[in-house]
């Protein structure tokens, strides 16, 4: 039986290959499925996310060992690894699917998450506002089977190389002491 604790946090923060991508890598990190959430669309399917109008975003769902990595360390992480002042964009991924957001399981989550945006706030770190939301965690559907591990199943695809890859090499170099 495993006696291991386990917690849910969820994150929009752009495309879910490469948040996905990201978090696999953290120690701690047990699982990170990608799907869709925030929105009002049940069982919302990818081309339906893509057109921007089921209200949902591109999100991670991951499971984590809070002995092992804090919820601090994964805000930390999601922070270091997109752009959070850019509304409802990243890179040249438009569109209300592609938003920072931040959807909290439990009040201390929620805090966490405020506390964390004030922090980079008050410090100026991006040069201009997060603009990162800090919502109440819905229903997460998961993506369809193909978006599952994807860069992981096609690392020499166009846009694994060229978006994926560098963001992997940032969170190597930055953040080596949380990984596996």
């Amino acid at each position: 039986m495993d006696n291991q604790k386990h917690e849910k946090a969820t994150f929009a923060g752009g495309c879910f290959w490469c948040t996905e991508a990201l978090f696999l890598e953290l120690k701690g990190v047990e699982k990170v499925l990608p799907g869709y959430t925030g929105g009002t669309v049940k069982n919302p399917s990818y081309s339906e996310v893509c057109t921007g109008t089921t209200g949902h975003a591109e999100a991670i769902e991951i499971i984590y060992n809070p002995d092992l990595i804090s919820y601090e360390d994964l805000l930390e992480v999601f922070f270091g690894t997109h752009d959070p002042t850019t509304l409802n964009r990243q890179g040249a991924d438009i569109g209300t699917q592609y938003r920072s957001e931040i959807f909290y399981h439990s009040e201390a989550q929620k805090k966490a998450a405020e506390n964390f945006i004030k922090l980079l706030n008050d410090q100026n770190i991006y040069g201009k506002k997060v603009v990162t939301k800090v919502s109440d965690a819905k229903e997460f559907y998961p993506a369809e089977d193909y978006h599952q591990n994807y860069y992981n199943r096609n690392k020499n695809q166009g846009y694994c190389m060229a978006v994926i890859s560098p963001k992997l090499d940032k969170l190597k170099k930055n953040y080596k002491s949380k990984l596996k």
